[in-house]
């Protein structure tokens, strides 16, 4: 285990990445091998997640601002400690990915988009981008081999053309993502949860970026 995650450099690393791409599970990866706590993306308990994949466009707003106060308050409680924490999706991804991909489909009205950008904004400007942004590259292929592995059931109807749109989005925000330091991570050809060898490479790539920080 090593001895990162006690010398209180910063406190806060973000994984970015589309549906599927493995931030859960590299989350757990890394909390454990730095000795960082973990704050999860709330999908077991979310309330709008099952209806919002069968009507996305009665329940996108709904959804978008659950998540929306999630990670926010995850990230005030992460900036008043003094802990390392690895957080499961950036507040940025709400606002720069899932929300336009719904407004640009239809899924989501003018006013509520401009409602929900409006209320990202205020949120935004009170707190800081992680120390560290570590975002996971996956084709569209890979997406959809880690989400049909996982089974979960309100993930079923969920087309390829969507996870597409919502990969060229991230491409595009990766490419413009000026608010701190960022690592990219190729993962088609990894399997950081059942290799020890895929999983110490992603640790060796994380420690390099960490140390050249401070």
């Amino acid at each position: 285990m090593s001895d990162l995650g006690s010398q209180n450099k910063y406190n806060h690393i973000a994984i970015a990445g589309n549906i599927g791409a493995g931030k859960t599970s590299l989350s757990s990866k890394l909390a454990q091998f730095f000795n960082w706590d973990v704050h999860y993306e709330s999908t077991d308990d979310n309330p709008y997640l099952s209806d919002f994949y069968h009507d996305m466009h009665r329940w996108s707003f709904n959804l978008q601002v659950y998540f929306l106060h999630s990670r926010y308050s995850q990230i005030l409680e992460i900036q008043k400690g003094t802990k390392t924490v690895i957080q499961d999706r950036t507040i940025y991804e709400d606002a720069n990915i899932f929300a336009p991909n719904l407004h640009d489909m239809g899924l989501m009205t003018k006013r509520d988009f401009e409602n929900y950008s409006n209320l990202f904004k205020t949120m935004a400007s009170q707190v800081k981008a992680p120390d560290l942004l570590i975002y996971l590259r996956a084709s569209t292929s890979t997406l959809v081999q880690h989400i049909q592995t996982r089974g979960r059931d309100y993930e079923g109807s969920m087309s390829i053309d969507y996870l597409k749109s919502l990969n060229e989005r991230y491409e595009e925000w990766i490419k413009s993502y000026k608010d701190g330091n960022l690592l990219v991570i190729e993962v088609d050809n990894l399997d950081f949860v059942n290799s020890p060898e895929d999983l110490g490479y992603i640790t060796n790539m994380v420690q390099r970026e960490l140390h050249g920080l401070f």
